[in-house]
């Protein structure tokens, strides 16, 4: 038996050959990372404005409500005297009262205006306290009907014959001390109140101050969806909650409202008098812008 003859060795220029290819192709490889690094994007680099997540999928867009601005706060005082150097023939005046904390701000022309049927409220919350102290039942004949009946007419339709009624049944004298042991000062004749006592009765009406909590409700229930919301109404955003009572006559055009949403709530009320026509687009848009810039500035910010 023969022995096997031995393979000869790989020749030594062979394996040289092999070691200058590796050391060439890894010289390439650092040389094309040098130079993606070196013209990585500024601010961060390659990796760090890659929109690839650690898991490997593309990182989501931020959405535009995360990256929008806040809206900016709005200037009250200096968006409403733009408001009246605009309508230098009108008088206007604009009381906001916080519910919470009983704050006032008022705006413009803050003197007593003909109150019109905004004055309806003080008479229906007079009527209401004689019902709670036994001096008069809303079941009481009044007129056609009875005294609750002409309180929702007064109110939700604001009709005039049961305003008439209601204050005849109350006393004429009687509706002037009621209102005094408010803080107000109110004629029936003159129909005379200032902006700044009428955001205050609204705001002692809201927070039952004035009336038991079965009162207090219903009385804001019939001052919700009257047979007139053109005013501040249909100027407030839908999230907005309103209650209120217009007042229009003789060039006067008056809003008076509880507006909330979430745990903020204000008195708001607007008062107006000028040469146009009551029911003019142009004194609804005075009304509407008055109303933009108010709740702009009591709930966007």
């Amino acid at each position: 038996m023969t022995n096997p003859v031995p393979r000869p060795a790989a020749p030594t220029h062979r394996r040289n050959l092999v070691l200058v290819w590796a050391v060439t192709a890894l010289v390439l490889a650092a040389v094309v990372v040098l130079g993606v690094f070196r013209t990585a994007p500024p601010n961060g680099g390659f990796l760090a404005g890659s929109l690839l997540t650690a898991a490997g999928r593309q990182a989501p867009n931020p959405s535009p409500a995360a990256t929008a601005a806040p809206a900016p706060a709005v200037d009250l005082p200096a968006e409403i005297q733009r408001i009246i150097g605009e309508h230098p023939d009108h008088r206007i005046g604009v009381a906001v009262v916080d519910t919470h904390d009983g704050q006032l701000q008022s705006y413009g022309d803050v003197a007593p205006y003909t109150a019109a049927s905004t004055a309806k409220v003080l008479t229906a919350a007079a009527y209401y306290h004689l019902v709670e102290t036994g001096d008069k039942s809303l079941d009481a004949p009044l007129g056609s009907f009875n005294a609750a009946f002409q309180l929702k007419a007064m109110i939700n339709t604001s009709s005039d014959d049961s305003w008439l009624l209601l204050m005849q049944d109350i006393g004429y004298p009687n509706l002037t001390a009621y209102a005094a042991t408010l803080g107000i000062t109110y004629d029936p004749e003159q129909n005379l109140l200032a902006p700044p006592d009428m955001a205050r009765l609204i705001q002692q009406l809201a927070t039952g101050k004035l009336l038991n909590a079965g009162h207090t409700a219903e009385l804001l229930g019939y001052m919700q969806h009257t047979n007139d919301e053109d005013l501040i109404p249909a100027a407030v955003d839908p999230g907005i909650t309103v209650h209120h009572k217009y007042g229009v006559v003789q060039g006067y055009v008056h809003d008076a409202a509880l507006l909330s949403a979430g745990d903020r709530s204000y008195a708001v009320v607007i008062y107006t008098w000028g040469p146009d026509d009551a029911d003019s687009a142009a004194r609804l848009d005075l009304i509407h812008d008055l109303t933009h810039q108010v709740t702009g500035a009591l709930f966007r910010q």
